[in-house]
């Protein structure tokens, strides 16, 4: 009787809506859908899912794994796979402990084999075996390949590329004495020694993506030459614009729904957006162009709430720490004073409460909230960490007149045009320098003359940047150890590194999580950065995305296993006008 009178007041209510414009039936018509008890569902296969992802502004940086590019997981995780993933019948949605957002986390007991079957460690001698899934296909690509199993020798092959690259990161696959196929289903990585990162480096992080050596000849640089065992194929590429994601027919993977096996992907195809002008990303969520958009500033939200009443909504806590990076190996910036004193200068909890209008946190980077065990609030840390974000000009004037500096000085500070927020965000923070007698020449720049300036240590003295976090050692290594690309500060103490060391040696976690406590307050302390808050951002997508709460990676800014999970309920949007 229920079901009954439910149907009869939709019926009078579409009849109603006749009335209105598409936007407004669509709109209300959502609102009534999600407000009805709803039946179970059964997966549907077919449609096109249009994104505007995290990186909506940013075309791939490149498609061949050994340039080790940061983007690669986000742009090639589509089509390569890695040996491990994160689980996401352990996510939020189903019941576990896990958002499945952090840019580079994955929680110990999150894990899972994607192209591993099975693992296990052995000592004297360290080595780590893997068993891989077998049947695995890589697909047929004229003019690269043809199709043929995935096997272990494609694992020693993308992982000999990776550590033979010129572009690879210092020190990165050092603890890897040597890794062998033992058989076709096998593969031994025989250790040096122990990492902590070692899951995250060669089995699901950014530059662990596992190619066949036909590929590699091809040249995977060339996007049309992409193929992989991933649930979708790169079909279509146009910088700027668009990369398109075929649906892969002969993937492995399954998803179990209400006890029943279904093979993936369920949609034909993936579409990133690349969409450079905020309000045009608005509008293509607004309008249904856009099925989902993962990133959305909290400005935008309000009004997208009541012009577009039916979207669903998740809040996320940036993964991406903002700061203005101070270089300590260039006057005035190797004066610890002056390092504080311009953090005295800003005010951070003005910024929180009148630029963010309350959606940031005064204090979430270098380590995350979600990093449980390893996250320490700022009211458990000492006073000389907690006073670095508060307001207090008159000590900053003070501390730069006992540096040398009473009447202040002039830094130029680079900046990526890529970011509106960072746009926004600097003029800010100038004002406030201002009030000490310390003025930035803004240098906008176009992010890949940005990025370079970083990675060939000629960035100004000031670089207004924002990092992911990626994970809570590699945070730390990334950021504050020299030879790494993503040390806008040149950050070197002997000291400090040789801790870091320690760290990533040290098996037992819960003494890692003490020891990245300590490291997290020292660097803190030391102020080699402006600090400042970490905003909150949304991610809204239309009701006909199922199978979906707002999960952004499973890997190293890996989405596609997430994408290849959603289905589109073309009847639903149909109904609302789409």
């Amino acid at each position: 009787m229920r079901l009954t009178s439910t149907k009869k007041s939709l019926m009078d209510k579409s009849f109603l809506l006749l009335f209105f414009k598409k936007e407004a039936l669509a709109s209300l018509l959502a609102a009534t859908l999600l407000t009805t008890p709803a039946l179970a569902q059964k997966p549907q296969y077919g449609g096109n899912l249009e994104i505007g992802t995290v990186y909506a502004t940013i075309s791939a940086l490149s498609f061949d794994p050994a340039d080790f590019a940061w983007k690669l997981n986000h742009d090639t995780g589509l089509y390569l796979e890695t040996l491990f993933a994160g689980d996401l019948e352990k996510s939020l949605r189903k019941g576990g402990k896990y958002s499945f957002k952090p840019d580079a986390w994955l929680a110990t007991d999150s894990l899972k084999g994607e192209l591993a079957e099975s693992w296990a460690w052995s000592d004297n001698p360290l080595k780590l075996t893997i068993k891989l899934r077998q049947g695995i296909m890589w697909p047929e690509k004229p003019g690269v390949m043809k199709s043929r199993e995935f096997v272990a020798d494609d694992v020693v092959f993308s992982f000999n590329r990776q550590n033979n690259s010129p572009k690879r990161f210092p020190d990165y696959y050092d603890y890897v004495a040597k890794v062998e196929a033992t058989d076709p289903h096998t593969v031994v990585f025989h250790m040096n020694y122990f990492n902590a990162d070692w899951d995250y480096r060669f089995g699901w992080g950014y530059y662990s993506q596992i190619m066949p050596k036909e590929l590699a000849d091809a040249g995977p640089a060339n996007w049309k030459n992409a193929t992989g065992t991933g649930p979708f194929q790169l079909t279509e590429y146009l910088q700027g614009n668009a990369q398109a994601y075929t649906k892969n027919p002969i993937y492995w993977d399954k998803e179990k729904i209400d006890g029943t096996d279904y093979k993936l992907p369920f949609v034909d195809k993936v579409t990133y957006r690349i969409i450079k002008d905020e309000a045009t990303q608005h509008a293509a969520i607004r309008t249904g162009k856009l099925d989902i958009l993962e990133a959305i500033r909290w400005q935008a939200v309000d009004n997208l709430k009541k012009s577009a009443p039916g979207l669903k909504w998740s809040r996320w806590l940036s993964y991406s720490g903002i700061f203005l990076s101070m270089r300590v190996d260039t006057k005035p910036f190797d004066d610890i004073r002056v390092r504080r004193a311009l953090n005295y200068a800003v005010n951070k909890p003005e910024i929180v409460k009148e630029y963010y209008g309350g959606n940031a946190e005064l204090f979430a980077y270098p380590q995350h909230p979600d990093y449980i065990g390893y996250f320490q609030k700022l009211e458990d840390m000492p006073a000389s960490v907690k006073e670095l974000f508060e307001y207090n000009p008159e000590k900053a004037k003070k501390l730069l007149a006992e540096a040398g500096y009473p009447k202040g000085f002039t830094f130029k500070t680079q900046v990526c045009s890529c970011s509106p927020e960072n746009m926004d965000l600097l003029p800010l923070i100038a004002g406030y320098l201002e009030q000490i007698g310390v003025k930035i020449e803004v240098q906008p720049m176009e992010y890949g003359a940005f990025l370079s300036a970083m990675t060939s240590l000629t960035n100004a003295p000031g670089y207004f940047m924002a990092n992911g976090h990626t994970n809570p050692t590699r945070t730390l290594h990334k950021s504050f150890t020299p030879g790494q690309a993503w040390n806008p500060s040149q950050w070197n103490d002997p000291a400090y590194n040789a801790k870091m060391d320690q760290v990533f040696r040290t098996r037992d976690e819960a003494t890692r999580q003490r020891l990245v406590q300590e490291m997290t307050v020292e660097i803190l302390d030391r102020a080699p950065y402006i600090w400042l808050p970490v905003p909150y951002y949304y991610t809204a997508w239309w009701p006909w995305v199922k199978n979906y709460d707002g999960e952004l990676r499973v890997g190293a800014v890996k989405p596609g296993p997430i994408y290849a999970r959603m289905w589109i309920d073309q009847d639903l949007k149909k109904k609302m006008g789409h």
